[in-house]
């Protein structure tokens, strides 16, 4: 393999072509520490030295690091590694790593993220925002199983209602229809709305 091209990401790191073919970033000093020079032949063998010893190494860390900052999906981790150049089968092996230690698990991700939004997003918002993030949706359907096992819809909305600062005694029809309009917009379903609100109006 022939080094074709080094080409400048910051004033430190480079992206290196083998053949015409992207193959990792480096930094300066590695990139003298392998000899790495255009027109240059590198060995298969120094090459998979260069992935595994640095290239990996380097994955694996950074994937820590952004778990130790903010808890993340596996597709989310995933993208922020492919947004660092790390090749995919790198990706991959840095990602069972993390999951090897459970550092990575969409199942606790997913409760967690329904858990947070019950008071105040419908399932099916929650169903679509757990999916946009990568989750798949046998996931999201079972974080929404138990979850609402342990809090039903009705629990949802009255909580909801106490943040609005809702008052049966002094809304009016125009206000309620506002409130039913809200609640269909989120997603929940009209007949639960107006029994959770019927049941605030019997015990007013």
């Amino acid at each position: 393999m022939i080094v074709t091209k080094i080409e400048p990401c910051t004033k430190t790191k480079f992206k290196i072509y083998l053949d015409e073919t992207f193959a990792f970033v480096l930094y300066k000093g590695e990139v003298s520490r392998f000899c790495i020079k255009i027109g240059e032949e590198l060995s298969p063998e120094t090459k998979q030295k260069i992935r595994q010893e640095v290239i990996l190494k380097r994955a694996k860390l950074r994937a820590m690091h952004l778990l130790e900052d903010m808890d993340r999906t596996e597709e989310a981790l995933r993208e922020k590694l492919r947004q660092g150049l790390y090749p995919p089968d790198i990706v991959d092996q840095a990602v069972e790593y993390v999951k090897s230690f459970g550092y990575i698990n969409d199942a606790r991700y997913a409760e967690n993220f329904v858990r947070s939004k019950q008071g105040s997003k419908s399932r099916k918002e929650i169903r679509m925002a757990l999916m946009q993030k990568g989750i798949s949706s046998e996931i999201a359907e079972n974080a929404l199983e138990i979850c609402y096992e342990e809090e039903g819809e009705e629990a949802a909305i009255r909580r909801i209602l106490r943040k609005k600062h809702f008052d049966p005694n002094t809304v009016d029809e125009a206000e309620k229809q506002k409130i039913y309009g809200y609640f269909g917009r989120k997603g929940f379903r009209y007949e639960t709305v107006r029994q959770v609100i019927q049941n605030c109006n019997d015990d007013a």
